[in-house]
């Protein structure tokens, strides 16, 4: 009997933990730095890495397709300095920079906030940095 139950615990416990484990993936998706005069290649990179840490806390979502267009980031930028958080926190314009992606959610739904087996498009990623000697750190995310 005892082996019995130990048995199913563990077998529950297993299948718990595996569950958990269902991180975003990022192994497939396209990147695109595209060019700027505002960052050097090095500045994007390390902003396209940030964001790909911070995906595989997407569970469920496969992300297609990362990239940065300076004129889009530019404009949302502005958009972030005058009504987001950039309005209150007093940060910078060249210490933001705004990444914009694609990914799939499967049929979890991801965390459940997401459409099942929908892709999202056009999906901004709004990073920031205390100065151009700090890290990028993503500060929102979303249309």
């Amino acid at each position: 009997m005892i082996k019995v139950a130990v048995t199913l615990l563990a077998l529950m416990l297993s299948l718990s933990i595996s569950a958990c484990g269902n991180a975003g993936t990022t192994g497939n998706a396209e990147i695109d730095y595209g060019s700027s005069t505002s960052f050097s290649e090095s500045e994007i990179k390390a902003a396209v890495e940030t964001v790909l840490r911070k995906f595989k806390a997407f569970s469920g979502c496969d992300l297609l397709r990362l990239w940065y267009d300076e004129d889009r980031s530019s404009s949302q930028v502005e958009g972030y300095l005058t009504w987001g958080l950039g309005s209150v926190d007093g940060d910078e314009r060249e210490n933001i920079i705004i990444l914009s992606s694609d990914f799939y959610v499967d049929s979890s739904g991801g965390d459940g906030s997401f459409n099942r087996n929908y892709t999202y498009s056009d999906w901004n990623w709004i990073l920031v940095r205390k100065s151009p000697n700090h890290k990028w750190v993503v500060v929102d995310w979303g249309y």
